[in-house]
């Protein structure tokens, strides 16, 4: 059987299995899901998402602007959120709720040509909502460090957790954090949870 978009969008959140998927059948997906965060992942796992509720998308509001924030008093570097997507170097396809990278970095890639040049951002941060699932984020969290992210969170509000993700460590699990520092390329960054976590 053959559904159609908003048939799909009933059931929503789904994942699909298409290896192999080219550039081309992607950006056909992205239109035709208009609605939908779409990602693929290297093994050829279609996931695709409803709209977050809106105290999650608060949430994920709250990591961003504070994330946004910080860069914007550095003077240094680009911030942005799930509405964006990247192109990793296994052919993954993610996008985090919150990522920060180097804009000269950036600005190398970007003379591929290409709408989604391959590129890793340094920082991600995903916040689990209500409809993720833990196993599929703890994989997307360790593709992101497989694939060039040098520092990744996963907050869970759920849990009240956060889990650091660093190449070559195994993943730090804190429980009930006030806040959380950034290390590495976001080294004097600090995320006050208090309206991350709260119920």
């Amino acid at each position: 059987m053959t559904l159609t978009a908003p048939e799909i969008d009933k059931y929503l959140p789904i994942t699909l299995t298409a290896p192999g998927m080219t550039e081309e059948e992607f950006h056909e997906l992205l239109v035709k899901f208009p609605d939908a965060t779409v990602e693929y992942s290297a093994d050829g796992t279609v996931t695709l998402m409803p709209p977050t509720s809106p105290k999650s998308g608060k949430r994920v509001h709250e990591v961003g602007k504070q994330l946004g924030i910080w860069a914007d008093k550095q003077g240094k570097g680009d911030v942005c959120g799930p509405d964006t997507g990247f192109r990793f170097p296994d052919g993954s396809r993610f996008a985090p709720d919150a990522a920060w990278f180097d804009s000269a970095r950036w600005a190398e890639a970007e003379k591929s040509g290409e709408s989604f040049p391959i590129f890793a951002p340094e920082f991600v941060i995903e916040v689990r909502s209500p409809d993720d699932r833990i196993r599929l984020l703890r994989e997307k969290m360790e593709a992101y460090i497989s694939n060039g992210v040098q520092l990744a969170w996963l907050i869970d509000p759920k849990e009240r957790s956060v889990t650091v993700y660093r190449p070559g460590h195994p993943p730090q699990v804190l429980n009930n954090p006030a806040s959380m520092a950034g290390e590495g390329p976001v080294e004097g960054f600090v995320l006050d949870l208090a309206r991350v976590l709260c119920d």
